[in-house]
């Protein structure tokens, strides 16, 4: 019995040793993956950090990637159109034509945008007149955008070439409530004639927008322009437009004029004018920008009495301003002058005061707020002077004429004259 109980103790003691064996190695392993746990925490967290600014890095790259690949896509599309432009050079031969054939008088330039319907009755109306004389006047038109419809309408026609302005650059009004196409007009026109002047190198251009039809004898009219322009340095531009030209208020096709205002709408100027007006080019509003003493510089424009252009542009960056009462009536040419014939000197500026005093003095003065009957029950023309802007605004809305006090188309202040 005492020897089982002996017995008994010592396998007691064997367990209880193995038990505090365990217990250690247990502990150590214990230990051992806490160590293990703890490295790979750390070591976790380090990754984390490194994926962040990784994914920082990588998030200024992409932004860079993105403005990359837009500057990419402006080169591509901007190569796209010289080597467009240069197929369609070289398919017209008008490059060849040039040298062969004579220089021309102008570049003829039609500013488009979006109107595709507008464009083909303008273009078709200028080749009527222009195919003659193509070498003479050779044909562009410019788009402001990438409306497909006036693309390939343009694209349509071998007798023009085509060139297409895209801005990319964001509008920022000076003012608010500012019409924002104002603004993209005068980015357009500015590029348009860069390119006309300086890439081609002419050495005056004709600007036609995309509403307009022209008068049989448009061309022979500005050819006759361009020895005024280049003669006389005191006309700025050459015009086809008459504000005051509807049909009740003109009659004789062979008269022009000077004048201080800046009519537009079918005009022309030369490279050295130009060289002039590119550098200080307005961001909008080109056209009253032009009308500023400080730009035209006491320098006049011719215009007919009866106009060369016809605006049928109801609808467009205006908002068909006006267009019912002024543009609609407006009476388009439709006699053949002979230019070439025509004695314009004139019109040269140490000529002209007399001429325009000449025909002032001729013309039957008339009085009194009963003008416009007076003025239907003579037979000739008559003059009607006014003391003030508020006076000749009145007599305008009587005869139904722009009202607008920039509008006067005579250079002497406080007179004009009806035929």
């Amino acid at each position: 019995m005492a020897k089982c109980s002996w017995d008994f103790r010592y396998l007691l003691l064997a367990a209880a040793i193995a038990f505090i064996y365990i217990q250690m190695r247990l502990f150590a392993t214990q230990s051992e993956y806490a160590d293990h746990v703890a490295a790979a925490v750390k070591s976790e967290n380090h990754c984390t950090s490194q994926m962040r600014l990784l994914i920082d890095q990588i998030s200024m790259q992409q932004g860079q990637i993105v403005g990359l690949e837009e500057e990419r896509k402006r080169k591509d599309e901007e190569c796209r159109q010289l080597r467009a432009l240069i197929q369609d050079l070289e398919r017209k031969g008008i490059q060849k034509s040039f040298g062969k054939i004579q220089v021309p008088v102008a570049a003829v330039v039609v500013m488009a945008c979006n109107r595709a319907d507008y464009l083909e009755r303008t273009i078709k109306s200028i080749l009527k007149y222009q195919t003659p004389v193509a070498s003479k006047y050779p044909l562009f038109v410019s788009q402001d955008g990438s409306n497909p419809d006036v693309r390939n309408k343009a694209l349509s026609y071998d007798q023009l070439t085509y060139m297409q302005h895209l801005d990319f650059e964001p509008v920022h009004p000076e003012r608010p409530g500012e019409i924002i196409a104002y603004y993209k007009i005068a980015r357009h026109y500015k590029w348009a004639l860069d390119q006309l002047f300086y890439t081609h190198n002419f050495s005056r251009v004709i600007i036609l927008e995309d509403d307009m039809e022209i008068a049989p004898d448009f061309f022979d009219y500005f050819e006759a322009g361009s020895i005024l322009l280049d003669s006389d340095k005191s006309i700025m531009a050459i015009s086809s437009w008459n504000d005051n030209g509807q049909k009740q208020y003109v009659q004789d096709p062979y008269i022009l004029y000077r004048s201080d205002f800046f009519p537009g709408l079918g005009w022309m100027l030369s490279k050295s004018t130009w060289d002039e007006l590119s550098p200080k080019w307005p961001k909008a509003y080109w056209d009253d920008w032009l009308r500023l003493k400080e730009n035209h510089k006491g320098r006049q424009f011719i215009r007919p009495e009866v106009c060369r252009t016809y605006n049928f542009g109801e609808h467009g960056s205006s908002l068909g301003q006006f267009f019912k009462q002024y543009l609609e009536p407006i009476r388009l040419n439709d006699v053949q002058v002979d230019w070439k014939s025509m004695d314009l000197s004139y019109l040269m500026e140490d000529k002209f005061v007399k001429h325009f005093a000449v025909m002032v003095k001729k013309a039957k003065p008339i009085y009194g707020t009963d003008a416009v009957l007076k003025a239907y029950n003579i037979d000739g023309d008559v003059r009607i002077q006014y003391k003030d802007q508020a006076e000749f605004e009145t007599i305008a809305r009587q005869f139904g004429i722009f009202e607008e006090w920039k509008v006067i188309q005579f250079p002497y202040f406080g007179m004009f004259c009806l035929h």
